[in-house]
């Protein structure tokens, strides 16, 4: 996957690109990021980016043509399809998720617009972005910092990037559940234990453990992702909310 961030800072972005699984994924081929300085397409000498609003009002708004200079400039090569998705951090767009994310880690390139100042100019909205995200409701100085959670939370969905093919499937979010509980060495730390289960070696236990833990935690903490989870009849029965009639019907079952 190749993905281009337009950005007016892009040394903000080198430390956390140069570490980690964003690291290893580029090393190993499975990603192109390129940090395109926005400023770099303005056409004056001050490298100017950004005019005061029509129509008066605080801030200053990023002025179309040095972004819509940024993007042509992706697709110079005439055999360059061009960009899958550009993608403008906004708090106004659409709230960032999982299944979201699944979806863009198909994608063979994007380009990611990060935001200033009062925002851009409403033409970019219209005429080049395809998708505004939004990170959560709140509003932080620019689009870089949401720019890095979205490559973050999509470079480690793209096949290869994760040492285990199975952890973007079993983790939170995966299924409208939060993950279950996490516990290493030593089995006793200050008096705390860990559950006896997770010593036990029976590995059906475990999965129904952590099932259930899962089930559990996101009833109590996200009760609106569990609502939007589907129970199984084994969900059911892990927490106890089998129906009397299909009890006795597996009863007689075994």
């Amino acid at each position: 996957m190749r993905v281009d961030i337009l950005t007016l800072f892009p040394e903000m972005l080198r430390s956390p690109l140069a570490h980690s699984i964003l690291k290893r994924a580029q090393d190993a081929g499975l990603l192109t990021v390129c940090l395109v300085d926005i400023r770099e397409f303005s056409d004056d000498l001050h490298r100017t980016v950004d005019d005061s609003p029509y129509g008066g009002g605080p801030g200053m708004v990023m002025k179309p043509e040095p972004i819509f200079r940024a993007v042509e400039s992706l697709a110079a090569d005439p055999a360059d399809p061009g960009p899958d998705r550009i993608l403008l951090m906004s708090p106004q767009g659409e709230p960032f998720s999982q299944p979201r994310a699944r979806e863009l880690s198909a994608c063979d390139h994007l380009v990611i617009l990060c935001g200033r100042y009062e925002g851009v100019d409403e033409r970019v909205r219209e005429h080049l972005v395809t998708d505004e995200i939004s990170i959560g409701d709140y509003v932080l100085t620019g689009g870089e910092l949401p720019a890095l959670v979205v490559l973050d939370a999509v470079a480690r969905l793209i096949p290869g990037v994760l040492g285990d093919e199975e952890s973007p499937t079993d983790e939170s979010f995966s299924e409208s559940l939060l993950e279950y509980p996490h516990y290493t060495r030593p089995a006793t730390f200050r008096g705390w234990g860990v559950p006896d289960v997770l010593l036990s070696g029976h590995h059906g236990q475990v999965a129904e453990w952590r099932r259930r833990q899962s089930l559990l935690r996101t009833m109590v903490r996200r009760p609106d992702l569990f609502r939007r989870h589907r129970l199984t009849p084994d969900d059911l029965r892990l927490l106890g909310w089998e129906t009397p009639k299909r009890r006795r019907r597996k009863e007689r079952e075994e």
